[in-house]
């Protein structure tokens, strides 16, 4: 007989883990594979819901001798189960959580101390083995001397913090569960509120869209959990659906792809999520003689949110692991951002993505018609939002109908509270429209048949003459006419030209690891760059830069960040022009 599953009304997460606890206690819940060793399968370790219960109680039992219900608690250990248990012991306790990563994360120093900084958490959770890092961070950083609790350390009792025979209360529906700093790519990194209710309501979504029996499904997944996809769909979702998931390390998902694309095969009715690189990662790094030990008709879905979703990449992956038995409608465009807790549109899982091909001298003029010119620009739609409202909405505020370019706005129980500490950039972007409940996202897409199409972020296009340009649609042009570039690696942007008026077009691209261009070899790659997008486009390319692999600043999600680059380029970090 299959338990009875939480009311629909359960307000938290912590509500939901307490129920899969009771009724499901030695089930399989969380998972996390090590694979430190020289085993191909990883080294597992798991625990069933009343076990998971357990740890994040004793966390929170910690946590409420050194912080107050409000204060902040930030994630800085490393992904397994002790994150999961502390992240949900931070929501038994009534302390906010931040889900962060530890100092040992490499370039990302800086980021780490900004936003704790800003979030000023009142104590930090890590583990035994990263704690003295942590101290030794917070001590050459010069920041605030609080708490390192390892939180492998707690003990774990039975009957512990918040069981139903103790009296603590629970959070409130709109009580901040956690702050998810967004990415950065094209601003400072914000701290965007989000509230239990909103996590509840976009794991229910997720479900909703991708889950089509929570009794016979599986996440796997390597997305850090301070990402809002990798916590919302490793953590948050599996407890809300009291389904099991599967966690692993992304270095050990960069050491060796077919890790993922091995555990993918291990359950039935996976569910997984990727960015575009990934993908084609996969492509690139495994032996084609493995692919047929891979068992991948066992997957269910395989989310790709990036910005943009390329048809090439969803063509790629398939042809390369239909022989695995992937289902060509596994592969599924998704659309998603931090200020909506993250999941907002996916395409149909009935049948395989589509492409449209769009005019380009129409795309450009804020129009979408499709085009079957070879130069036509290419978008995956994302499919519709689930749960939520969605509208397209011009520059003077009206409503766009189909096929008309415009800034997509949001609405919806998922939406968060705003970002934490920044009034004024809350009020730029939250709390729209006659009711004052739209968000404003920031990116540019319309509606075709039904479907989202993504254009770009607003802040990012490029405007010459009028006519807007998109840089990932420039970027695409140029890694695909120049074959020194690393793919994804490169950022398109617009500097004020030397007269002081028009914009020129700058492209700063890493060069593959296998490749030392020569200042001949540099030459023709800016010669093959500005023909071909000019001949795409019809735009100048005033400067095409080839810099060593990891000059291109990336936020900490993998994003390349347009606006670190164009400010490096403008101080001159890139090296002379």
């Amino acid at each position: 007989m299959t338990p009875a599953r939480p009311v629909a009304d359960a307000a938290s997460l912590t509500d939901h883990l307490r129920h899969w606890a009771r009724h499901r206690p030695q089930q399989r819940a969380f998972s996390h594979v090590d694979f430190t060793d020289s085993s191909a399968s990883g080294r597992h370790r798991t625990l069933g819901w009343r076990a998971l219960d357990s740890r994040a109680r004793a966390v929170a039992a910690r946590l409420v001798t050194v912080a107050s219900p409000g204060e902040r608690a930030a994630l800085v250990l490393p992904q397994g189960l002790d994150y999961a248990a502390a992240f949900l012991g931070c929501l038994y306790a009534r302390v906010i959580a931040v889900p962060l990563f530890g100092p040992q994360v490499p370039g990302h120093e800086g980021r780490l101390a900004a936003v704790l900084a800003d979030c000023e958490p009142a104590c930090l959770l890590a583990d035994s083995t990263t704690a003295p890092a942590v101290r030794t961070f917070l001590r050459d950083r010069a920041l605030p001397d609080i708490p390192v609790v390892p939180v492998d350390q707690l003990a774990v009792q039975r009957a512990g913090f918040g069981d139903p025979d103790k009296s603590a209360p629970g959070p409130e529906p709109d009580d901040i569960a956690y702050l998810q700093y967004t990415s950065g790519s094209t601003r400072s990194p914000a701290g965007v509120m989000i509230s239990h209710a909103n996590v509840v309501a976009n794991a229910r979504q997720a479900i909703a869209a991708f889950v089509a029996d929570p009794e016979s499904a599986t996440t796997v997944g390597w997305l850090p959990l301070f990402h809002d996809m990798g916590l919302v769909l490793s953590i948050a979702a599996p407890v809300v659906g009291g389904f099991p998931s599967v966690l692993m390390d992304p270095v050990a998902f960069l050491q060796d792809p077919s890790r993922w694309l091995r555990l993918l095969g291990s359950y039935e009715g996976t569910v997984s999520a990727a960015p575009n690189f990934a993908y084609d990662y996969c492509v690139a790094r495994t032996d084609p003689a493995l692919v047929d030990e891979l068992r991948l008709g066992r997957v269910r879905v395989l989310i790709n949110g990036s910005e943009p979703v390329r048809a090439a990449t969803l063509d790629r992956f398939r042809t390369a692991f239909a022989p695995a038995g992937l289902d060509p409608a596994a592969p599924c465009p998704a659309y998603g951002l931090a200020e909506a807790t993250v999941f907002v549109t996916a395409d149909s899982l009935d049948e395989p993505p589509s492409a449209v091909a769009c005019d380009a001298d129409a795309l450009a003029e804020g129009r979408i018609e499709e085009s079957q010119d070879e130069g036509a620009t290419v978008l995956v739609p994302c499919g519709a939002p689930v749960g939520q409202e969605l509208r397209i909405v011009g520059a003077n505020g009206a409503v766009l109908r189909q096929g008309q370019v415009g800034e997509i706005q949001l609405r919806g129980p998922n939406i968060g509270l705003g970002y934490w500490k920044r009034a004024g950039l809350t009020a730029e972007t939250f709390g729209f429209g006659a009711a004052g409940d739209w968000l404003r996202t920031g990116d540019l897409g319309a509606l075709h048949q039904g479907r989202l199409l993504v254009t770009g972020r607003l802040k990012d296009v490029i405007i010459v003459d009028g006519r807007n340009h998109y840089p990932q649609d420039i970027e695409e042009t140029v890694q695909t006419a120049v074959s020194q570039v690393r793919r994804d690696r490169l950022a398109a942007f617009g500097v004020t030209g030397p007269d002081g008026t028009d914009e020129e077009l700058v492209v700063v691209a890493e060069h593959r690891r296998d490749t030392d261009p020569t200042p001949e070899e540099t030459g023709d790659a800016e010669r093959a760059a500005r023909a071909a997008v000019s001949a795409r486009h019809g735009l100048r390319l005033g400067t095409l830069l080839l810099v060593p692999p990891g000059s291109v600043p990336r936020t900490s999600s993998g994003k390349v960040s347009r606006s670190a680059a164009r400010t490096r380029f403008l101080d001159g970090g890139f090296g002379p022009r």
